[in-house]
């Protein structure tokens, strides 16, 4: 499978009991694909797996199906402490055709490089299906290593990573010793930089509620080859990502980016609080400003 272009990772809409919203699910999703992002990721930290039981997370991925209807492919994230849960997601994201699957390092276990592998490995034998790593040692606390890619280089279904360490000597080493491994943007501040080492692929939650400026970053710079403008387009995204980032305020950023968009999707789940006020200001300030520099640049090139 090739990973081009951008990809969403979903968040998930809740009422104000906290139960999830399906009507605004396939809202979000339809408002996506209209957008022109290129794929569809159920499941991601974005959106709060780590905060459903194994119930919902199957609903979800089975309507995201049924909402979708192949326009888009649809990766399902199977992040879990156990594996023997991440196999039941596996498991039930074949049996919905999915085009692929997102596999993550387990969680608080601490697992060494050759337990991340066979958990891998396990996944895949239970699906049999294209799949993403993702390497987020900063959440997971372990890195996806050398010895974690060689091992599961046994399965020819391992063809991408999501990079998320910001450790841009990884990408170097991706880029130059794993190039059978699509490299996919998963630090959204070096974005640019992936791109100039051969990422065609960004996975970004914020383009759920700025698609635009997302596909503009990756057309300029994946497309056109123009990195003088994808820098100017990076430079206006740079005050965003400093507030998507900040005091750990990440999926409520996104989802009230949404409402900003008329699409309320409702608080995150507890332990999580919504934003303050000033962090709203903050968010819609950077967003107006980002939005402004960035249509400015694309109208430069219609002249």
């Amino acid at each position: 499978m090739k990973f081009e272009g951008i990809y969403t990772p979903v968040v998930t809409p809740y009422g104000h009991d906290f139960s999830i919203d399906k009507g605004r699910f396939a809202e979000v999703i339809e408002h996506l694909i209209s957008s022109g992002i290129h794929g569809l990721i159920i499941a991601g930290t974005t959106g709060e797996y780590y905060a459903q039981s194994i119930e919902e997370r199957i609903m979800l991925m089975r309507l995201a199906k049924e909402v979708n209807k192949g326009r888009l492919p649809l990766i399902i994230g199977t992040g879990a402490i156990r594996t023997e849960d991440s196999i039941i997601f596996a498991e039930n994201a074949k049996a919905i055709k999915a085009d692929a699957l997102l596999i993550a390092t387990p969680p608080y276990a601490y697992p060494t490089s050759r337990e991340i592998a066979l958990h891998a490995l396990a996944i895949d034998r239970a699906a049999n299906l294209p799949a993403m790593l993702y390497n987020y040692p900063g959440r997971m606390s372990v890195m996806m290593d050398e010895e974690v890619l060689d091992r599961v280089g046994r399965s020819p279904n391992f063809c991408a990573i999501k990079e998320s360490s910001g450790d841009i000597n990884r990408v170097h080493l991706l880029a130059r010793d794993y190039p059978h491994i699509q490299l996919s943007c998963g630090m959204d501040d070096q974005a640019l930089e992936f791109f100039a080492w051969g990422a065609r692929s960004w996975v970004c939650a914020g383009s759920n509620f700025a698609p635009e400026a997302h596909i503009a970053l990756y057309e300029a710079c994946v497309l056109e080859g123009n990195f003088d403008k994808g820098r100017r387009i990076m430079s206006a995204m740079l005050p965003l990502m400093s507030v998507l980032e900040q005091g750990g305020k990440f999926v409520q950023c996104i989802k009230h980016g949404l409402s900003l968009r008329g699409i309320p999707v409702g608080p995150p789940r507890k332990p999580l609080q919504p934003l303050n006020k000033d962090d709203k200001r903050a968010l819609e300030q950077v967003v107006k400003v980002m939005n402004t520099t960035i249509e400015a640049i694309e109208k430069e090139k219609s002249k």
